[in-house]
């Protein structure tokens, strides 16, 4: 079920009083869910993903804008109309009642044409618990679970009802890491096996990144970016979508372009040609650093991290807006740990720069 977005804002009430003028939460979002995609809404907390999610299952109405499931307007249609399963970032799972029994809760609360034989409903349950795999905790209470198995029964409810659209608010964000890694995991099986239209909330980039087919990734409301998760890491629009995404982050630096040259501080490290003069924000993903003795760029090195297959390099440049620059090479380079300063060459399709008002790409 391909899901569109058009022209979506959502604007709250201001608790001041005073202001006449409310809140923007979500400003002027247009987007295309593809059908049987599992997208990412990414962003910080308060940029409106949330909001966004929960206009798409109609727990809020949008102040304008037009939502569509398929070819049908649902904008005012009412939540239980919609034909979306949600699953919170707190589960709701009703601690009175058995796995069986709160998978069993959505169906049993359908009316009219839509109610189902008690038979039906049984199997339904069944294979949806098959499809997470606690077929074998149905007869159990919420808190005999753990976290993780109080999540798939969470996602198993919502799929009971075979929903149309399903919508994830944070799922993860109360596991821990290990068990985030391995839900995730199953989150993307899950959606491959049923071809469920997915939308995924989260401000994990790592989490948005390794499931998504495609992430969109918000600030303030405002869409930034859309597309691929590697596509928008390795083509950044902004500075912001560059700081957002990437572990460890990128590595920011104040610099300038003079005569088609990019300098950090006094080093000119790396030829932009056709670039106006001005000053930037230069960009260096952690694995765009070259140990090279002749290298343009020089830093004070600080330690030298071994993580087996690589080194992570801490060292700091008083042209950085980081604490510390970190970069990440092969573990086949030496590094002299006792040495004052490192040099650097730089990948070129590794670095970004940024116009340092603006903040938006410069493209060389």
């Amino acid at each position: 079920m391909k899901v569109e977005l058009q022209n979506l804002t959502k604007i709250f009430p201001n608790r001041n009083k005073k202001i006449k003028e409310g809140v923007v939460a979500v400003s002027d979002f247009t987007f295309t869910v593809p059908d049987g995609k599992l997208v990412g809404l990414l962003g910080p907390s308060g940029c409106g993903k949330s909001t966004t999610l929960y206009m798409i299952s109609g727990l809020q109405q949008a102040t304008s804008g037009k939502i569509f499931f398929g070819d049908e307007d649902v904008t005012d249609l009412s939540p239980e109309n919609r034909g979306v399963g949600l699953v919170f970032q707190n589960y709701a799972l009703y601690p009175h009642l058995t796995v069986m029994q709160n998978i069993l809760f959505p169906l049993q609360n359908l009316k009219g044409k839509d109610k189902l034989p008690k038979e039906e409903m049984i199997q339904r349950a069944e294979e949806a618990a098959r499809l997470v795999q606690i077929d074998e905790l149905l007869d159990r209470k919420p808190n005999e679970l753990s976290g993780g198995q109080q999540q798939r029964v969470a996602i198993a409810r919502a799929l009971v009802k075979m929903p149309r659209v399903l919508l994830l608010d944070e799922p993860l964000s109360n596991l821990d890491a290990r068990l985030r890694l391995q839900t995730r995991e199953e989150i993307r099986r899950i959606q491959k096996e049923t071809g469920i239209t997915t939308v995924f909330v989260t401000h994990d980039q790592e989490e948005a990144m390794s499931i998504s087919d495609m992430i969109v990734v918000m600030k303030l409301g405002v869409i930034q970016q859309v597309g691929e998760p590697q596509e928008i890491y390795d083509n950044p629009i902004n500075l912001f979508v560059a700081k957002f995404l990437g572990t460890p982050p990128i590595n920011v630096f104040r610099g300038c372009v003079q005569n088609g040259k990019l300098y950090i501080g006094e080093e000119a490290v790396l030829d932009v040609a056709g670039v106006e003069d001005k000053p930037v924000y230069v960009g260096i993903r952690p694995e765009g650093f070259t140990l090279d003795e002749n290298g343009p760029l020089t830093c004070k090195l600080s330690g030298i991290e071994v993580m087996g297959r690589d080194v992570s390099i801490i060292s700091t440049n008083e042209n950085s807006t980081n604490p510390s620059v970190r970069s990440i090479i092969n573990s086949d380079n030496k590094v002299d740990a006792t040495a004052e300063t490192v040099k650097y060459s730089l990948k070129p399709h590794k670095v970004f720069v940024f116009d340092a008002e603006t903040e938006e790409r410069i493209y060389f």
